[in-house]
């Protein structure tokens, strides 16, 4: 099968430059408080769980299904923003995206949501929260050149870190306020960011032309491209994921308060954001591919462990959820350090795709996790089920890794896979 991208062009030659020096940092440092904010809102419903699920009266099943909405309709929303951000550019895709969860989240809190209903209506809003990683990671991307795209899109990518923020304030605020007026609070650094956003960032010069819609079908036909949405299905997906179940399992499994929940939740996180683009930067430096094979060997390994032992004690289920997340982290940037190598032109509808992917795993985790619990009353098979997808794609990346390094990777200059 034919591959696309593989001849060198004026965008994969190294500059030379240091990173720093080699970009544009105020459209860094926008795409990274975009992406930031938005995975805030995005996965608040998560540790809101406990406090609306016992003032709605929902049960397991319900639960993990409000906390996956968000998660389902930001994987979808992203294949729209992948298209948009090819053809009108990453800065205006990002700028509707954030126009419509603020309107949203405005709406949300000013009539108030008092139905299971309603909270499905906001994790479909907060989808698009979700989807501005389909934008931030190439309107980062497209700046830097291919040496430096494992750091680049791992700080842009390390945005995930917002939900650092909702883990830790999110039950607290409801505790002290009501958990309607979250969704208000929430647009305090929402349109702070905006507001950033809209005078700093900057579309690359380096724009590809718009391609006709035969052009994203020519990506879907690249089992390359279904190769990186597996990858992200796992790591991604994982992270998302738990993000958002973890506050109603410890609140389950160990009987703690949605705060303590929270915190509990925020430890594991901060980890996986923090090793994001720590990831990217080991990818740059032994490859992504290299680094991907020991992030789901080690992944893997944990999932099986916390399935076995999670619910023994509450500092080990912490301890084994930070590991696992890191893990996820590292992961996370080693994706993303190797598809702007392999689809650098197609960048924009291949975030969107590979995003999806991430998304999809999301949902299935904590969607799965509510069912298995209801139906077993122990979460335990779920995560020796991601456990076993773990395993699954270490298999697919040893499968292809030789391909991948004597066809795509030896046309590249400057950089590692």
């Amino acid at each position: 099968m034919a591959t696309l991208a593989m001849t060198p062009d004026a965008s994969t030659i190294p500059t030379g430059k240091p990173f720093w020096q080699s970009g544009h940092r105020p459209t860094l440092l926008a795409a990274f408080l975009y992406f930031d904010i938005a995975f805030m809102c995005w996965v608040m419903l998560g540790p809101l769980a406990p406090i609306i699920s016992k003032d709605l009266g929902l049960d397991p099943a319900q639960k993990g299904f409000m906390v996956a909405v968000p998660t389902l309709a930001g994987a979808l929303i992203r294949l729209v923003n992948g298209f948009m951000v090819d053809r009108i550019g990453p800065k205006l895709t990002g700028t509707i995206n954030q126009i419509v969860v603020i309107a949203g989240l405005f709406a949300a809190w000013y009539f108030g949501v008092s139905t299971y209903e309603g909270t499905l209506a906001v994790g479909v809003i907060l989808g698009f929260a979700g989807a501005s990683f389909a934008v931030s990671l190439p309107l980062a991307s497209r700046w830097y050149p291919p040496e430096h795209q494992g750091k680049a899109m791992g700080i842009a990518g390390m945005g995930n870190s917002g939900t650092v923020f909702a883990a830790l304030f999110a039950a607290l605020l409801a505790k002290a306020y009501g958990w309607n007026n979250v969704f208000g609070l929430a647009l305090i650094p929402l349109v702070a960011v905006f507001a950033f956003y809209l005078i700093a960032a900057k579309d690359s010069p380096d724009q590809p032309a718009p391609k006709p819609m035969s052009a994203y079908a020519a990506v879907l036909k690249e089992g390359d491209a279904w190769w990186f949405m597996l990858f992200y299905f796992v790591t991604f997906g994982g992270f998302v994921g738990l993000s958002g179940s973890l506050p109603t399992f410890y609140a389950d499994s160990f009987g703690v308060t949605p705060v303590i929940a929270g915190y509990c939740t925020a430890a594991a996180v901060f980890m996986g954001s923090l090793l994001r683009p720590i990831g990217g930067a080991l990818a740059d430096r032994f490859g992504g591919i290299k680094t991907l094979t020991v992030v789901y060997v080690v992944a893997a390994a944990l999932l099986g462990v916390i399935a076995l032992v999670g619910t023994s004690g509450l500092a080990l289920a912490v301890a084994l959820f930070v590991a696992v997340m890191g893990t996820l982290g590292v992961g996370n940037g080693a994706v993303f350090q190797l598809v702007p190598q392999r689809f650098r032109k197609e960048i924009g509808v291949m975030t969107g795709l590979v995003g999806f992917g991430g998304g999809l795993g999301g949902f299935y985790l904590a969607s799965s996790l509510g069912a298995i619990k209801k139906a077993t009353g122990s979460a335990s098979i779920g995560f020796l089920i991601f456990a076993a997808l773990a395993v699954i794609a270490l298999i697919g990346l040893t499968s292809v890794k030789s391909r991948w390094r004597t066809t795509w990777g030896a046309a590249l200059q400057g950089a590692r896979i």
